[in-house]
């Protein structure tokens, strides 16, 4: 019997009464919340076997490990409190090899991993290359980066706690919005073209994967900045580009992607939130991804691009990741590299590990570096008011993403 997990949540107790032979879960990430009325649902489920299939057991934290693994093998790793103490906190806090050792350990006699790029389980998938694309901020972003980053540091100075948290939070997504385009951080839907050396870097690339009868892929994960993106390139670029983000009814988005799956002379543009396009969908089409913006999960954006990069794939798939130079992504996005070898192996990568840094580190992560600023990429028109840090139109909100 095939089912949804809306409806497992739905049918829980009926579900429950059945004594099933085995039990097969796709999609695991989906019960990664041990609290939520998924995960215990699939918990609750009577089975002589079980099996958890995913291509991110953890995405954020260990506890999410834990989740798949309770119903996978229910008390493998204890208690989750006990769990959290002994081992999550001492990994993700401190980097505690020996608890990472540990907890390999325990898992890997009921994990089987398997790649796509064994040749052994996949013969002719072609190749993936990823490229971190370097870009330089306008001199309209620079200042008006350079003048939230120091409005909010200040701010951040007399807070504590919880509202120190949640406005370390909010500074990095304000110049996540920044380093986008400046209107997207002012709430702005006025003209696009010369304020933004990211977009202008993508419409270039874009350009040339058209010129060459290329479909492509780009992540965003706003979908304000979504809403940007098809009404410029959809001018700029001439051809009609596709949308899909958290509002896409089910009935639109398989129609999108049967157009740029099927039809040769369709749109060879699709625009995707990460969150609603970066898994279950199948775009082969597509030969270049773009990750317009960084999504600081290493799983996350794994995720979106193996919407191209999957079996039925013919063509090497070139991965583009934008970074903005000298700006908290290109220093964040270097932490993480360094970071990536003992993530991949027990550890998802979040954004909360920026709220424990002191004000210090917070000033020296955000602030800009030399090589930020293009020479000629002045946009015409600036206004120097923005220097002064205007306010973003609607009311702030660090979770105001993904969509």
């Amino acid at each position: 019997m095939l089912t949804t997990y809306g409806l497992l949540r739905r049918d829980a107790a009926l579900l429950a009464r059945v004594d099933w032979g085995a039990v097969v879960l796709d999609e695991a990430q989906n019960i990664k919340n041990a609290a939520s009325a998924t995960a215990r649902a699939a918990r609750a489920l009577r089975a002589s076997q079980r099996f958890a299939l995913t291509g991110t057991p953890v995405e954020n934290r260990l506890a999410e490990l834990w989740s798949i693994l309770e119903f996978a093998n229910p008390g493998l790793l204890g208690p989750l409190e006990t769990f959290r103490c002994e081992l999550a906190l001492p990994i993700e806090r401190h980097g505690n090899q020996e608890a990472a050792a540990r907890l390999r350990r325990l898992v890997s006699p009921f994990v089987l991993r398997r790649l796509k790029s064994d040749p052994a389980i996949i013969t002719d998938l072609p190749a993936k290359n990823e490229m971190k694309v370097v870009c330089t901020l306008t001199r309209e972003q620079a200042s008006l980066y350079k003048a939230v980053v120091d409005e909010e540091l200040r701010r951040i100075e007399e807070a504590d706690g919880m509202e120190r948290r949640g406005r370390v939070l909010a500074l990095l997504l304000y110049t996540k919005q920044i380093a986008n385009h400046p209107a997207q951080y002012l709430g702005e839907s006025g003209p696009l073209p010369g304020r933004s050396g990211k977009l202008a870097r993508v419409v270039e690339m874009l350009e040339e994967s058209l010129a060459a009868g290329d479909k492509a892929l780009v992540f965003t994960q706003f979908r304000e900045m979504g809403d940007k993106l098809v009404a410029h390139l959809s001018e700029h670029l001439g051809h009609e580009v596709l949308f899909l983000h958290g509002g896409t009814p089910r009935k639109a988005r398989d129609e999108m992607v049967r157009r740029f799956q099927e039809d040769a002379h369709g749109p060879h543009v699709f625009v995707l939130s990460v969150k609603a396009g970066g898994t279950g969908l199948n775009l082969t089409a597509a030969s270049h991804v773009f990750h317009y913006d960084r999504w600081w999960n290493p799983a996350v954006e794994d995720q979106a691009t193996d919407r191209a990069y999957r079996i039925g794939q013919k063509r090497t798939v070139q991965v583009h990741k934008l970074v903005c130079a000298g700006t908290v992504e290109e220093k964040v996005d270097r932490l993480l590299e360094q970071k990536r070898q003992f993530a991949e192996k027990v550890v998802g990568t979040g954004e909360h590990w920026v709220t424990e840094l002191d004000t210090a580190a917070l000033r020296e992560l955000f602030s800009l570096s030399e090589g930020a600023v293009a020479d000629d990429g002045d946009a015409e028109g600036e206004d120097d008011a923005r220097v002064r840090a205007p306010r973003r139109r609607g009311r702030a909100s660090a979770k105001a993403v993904s969509r």
